[in-house]
């Protein structure tokens, strides 16, 4: 095994220093030592995979940081006079609700794909983030750094399988993302739900195991009833070899540097054919045009 793949075992500290310059790493006690900022010049991180905070545990922190302060220092890299925060969020709020004006900080080298690789591993130690904060952060990790599955899951140290499965869940929709964010569904469940035929169906049969308290084998078995195909049936009538249809979705994401998904067309058992469909994500108009010029469409946005 890698050291990038024992990233995730290893801890931040590890991580951290593998992010530090090689100066820095000859100046004794400047590397590790902590300093203290200004609250105010510490910024919010766009890579923070964490949107949801438990406002009891956080009024917890807040009692504690008022008695003891910050115990842990922030972890933070300079971006010209202020300090972008890559991990300690919830100590950074709970110091401005305790009224502190200053904060302890680990100032570190790092790159947009260092950062959020960090926040990730903290929040992942911790078991801080839910199941679809997890997934997004692992597709930003996709999107933003052009990364493979594979990729993802080594700089993690995580195993391929974690990481796919965790992705598939991005395919459900807003709704119940937010069921399994509140906790009113499981990870398992959200498996199951995968295997239904649409979207309206996927919805419908979460609300029913949210409201009858369905435990994931007994919605595994509803979704049987109702004759919806096996994942296993529908990977065998596929079209596409396994293989190929691997290695196009890598070079497809490669090719336009954001979320690709490939559905292979099938042929079912009665000798039905079963369209297929290609799906790619953009977010403005901006990164539109980018991926319209990709395919040789010039645009007038």
């Amino acid at each position: 095994m890698t050291s990038k793949q024992k990233g995730l075992g290893r801890g931040l500290d590890a991580l951290i220093k593998d992010g530090a310059t090689k100066r820095e790493e000859t100046e004794a006690g400047k590397a590790w030592g902590a300093q203290h900022v200004a609250i105010s010049q510490v910024v919010a991180s766009p890579w923070q995979p964490r949107s949801i905070f438990d406002s009891n545990a956080l009024d917890e922190l807040v009692e504690s940081v008022k008695v003891h302060g910050i115990l842990q220092p922030l972890i933070v890299r300079q971006v010209d006079d202020t300090f972008e925060l890559i991990a300690g969020e919830r100590r950074l709020r709970a110091a401005a609700e305790a009224g502190l004006k200053k904060v302890p900080v680990m100032v570190i080298e790092a790159s947009d794909e260092k950062a959020l690789q960090l926040a990730l591993i903290e929040n992942l130690q911790r078991e801080d983030l839910n199941p679809i904060e997890e997934a997004e952060g692992y597709a930003l990790l996709q999107k933003q750094f052009g990364l493979t599955q594979e990729q993802v899951a080594e700089q993690l140290g995580k195993a391929r399988a974690s990481v796919a499965n965790a992705l598939r869940i991005l395919d459900l929709s807003d709704v119940i993302r937010k069921q399994v964010s509140d906790g009113l569904l499981s990870v398992g469940h959200a498996k199951v739900l995968l295997g239904a035929s649409s979207a309206v169906d996927r919805e419908r049969l979460a609300t029913q195991a949210i409201k009858e308290g369905l435990t994931v084998r007994a919605l595994e078995l509803l979704v049987k009833k109702l004759g919806f195909p096996s994942k296993k049936r529908r990977a065998e009538k596929n079209d596409l070899p396994a293989d190929y249809l691997k290695s196009l979705m890598d070079d497809l994401h490669r090719l336009f540097g954001t979320q690709v998904r490939l559905s292979p067309s099938k042929t079912l058992a009665n000798g039905r054919r079963v369209k297929g469909s290609l799906e790619i994500d953009y977010h403005d108009n901006e990164e539109l045009d980018r991926l319209l010029q990709i395919m040789g469409y010039q645009s007038e946005l």
